[in-house]
């Protein structure tokens, strides 16, 4: 019976990214910690693949988003490490950290991420519930009588 239990799990994947540049990628309250180097156009987050790891397919399109936007869709590898959050806000951290690490590796595609805004850190977050009231805004019904 252990010996099931143990083929259950995943093997983690050891991936070589000696010579990579990192940056750190956050949404929400999501962190993205990114991995980038030159490669085949392979991308795990928290040692599975994305695709495996990322059930919506528009979480999986965002994510591939900014390697489509500099023509480059498989010349690099990512490593990933996320933490916090929902999957929208992994996703959107991811974005933010590959797009800062592209531009580690070549500046000239600063401008071109940038006016995709994938360089700039998305700061809305969720607001807080104020006493008195049903939600952040939302007023209990009121009734005159």
């Amino acid at each position: 019976m252990e010996n099931t239990q143990s083929n259950l799990k995943t093997p983690k994947i050891k991936l070589d990214f000696k010579d990579s540049k990192y940056a750190t990628g956050r949404r929400k309250t999501s962190i993205a910690k990114v991995w980038l180097k030159k490669g085949s156009g392979k991308i795990y987050v928290n040692g599975k693949l994305y695709s495996e790891y990322f059930a919506s397919d528009n979480h999986k399109m965002q994510i591939v988003r900014p390697f489509e936007i500099i023509n480059q869709p498989t010349n690099y590898d990512v490593r990933c490490q996320v933490k916090g959050g929902g999957p929208t806000g992994q996703a959107g951290a991811m974005v933010h950290g590959i797009s800062k690490a592209l531009v580690m590796f070549d500046e000239s595609l600063k401008s071109t991420l940038k006016s995709e805004k994938l360089t700039t850190r998305d700061s809305r977050a969720v607001e807080r519930k104020k006493p008195g009231r049903k939600k952040a805004r939302r007023s209990f019904q009121f009734s005159k009588r």
